[in-house]
């Protein structure tokens, strides 16, 4: 049996598996109530392994441990949600990554950074330049984390979103 894990792009049969996945992640982020992905909106709005990549294209790569003896299929255990972006500065695409979520029993074993080197071989695949993300600052486990990978802090830029109510009232004023 292979000793490495898996990693593939999610397909529509994976949906429930994401839609799992990012509760998890609400879940540990406190923020469980704010969740109003369902699996048809899921459906609606992922991209999966027969759409081209393009700037907004919403992707979902899975990883799962190596396959063994007792386990010749293993389920995944985590995820990179990403989308293409663009740099006017570089002139050059980009990944954003939305949500990178390995479960608490399988952490320890490299597969965030396994999916942090796919993200990053994607970028290069597109001749981009940059892969991006937030994190909240009271997540210093996964501070630490990007920081031995070589990400750095953009403490100069402040993250800024418009949303609910306020967004409509901004689309209504156009």
């Amino acid at each position: 049996m292979a000793d490495t894990p898996t990693i593939r792009l999610a397909t529509a049969e994976d949906v429930p598996l994401i839609l799992q996945f990012i509760r998890e992640l609400a879940d540990y982020e406190k923020a469980l109530h704010e969740v109003e992905a369902t699996e048809e909106s899921l459906l609606a709005t992922l991209s999966f392994p027969d759409t081209p990549p393009k700037r907004g294209t919403v992707y979902t790569a899975l990883i799962s441990p190596p396959p063994s003896a007792d386990q010749p299929s293993p389920i995944p255990v985590g995820m990179a949600l990403f989308f293409y972006n663009y740099s006017t500065w570089r002139a050059a695409p980009g990944i954003y990554l939305e949500d990178l979520y390995v479960q608490p029993s399988a952490r320890g074993h490299g597969y965030g950074f396994k999916l942090l080197k796919y993200l990053a071989q994607k970028v290069v695949e597109v001749r981009g330049r940059r892969l991006e993300w937030s994190v909240l600052r009271w997540n210093k486990p996964s501070i630490d984390f990007y920081e031995r990978v070589g990400a750095k802090g953009m403490e100069e830029w402040m993250k800024m979103m418009v949303e609910g109510e306020a967004l409509d009232r901004l689309a209504a004023e156009v």
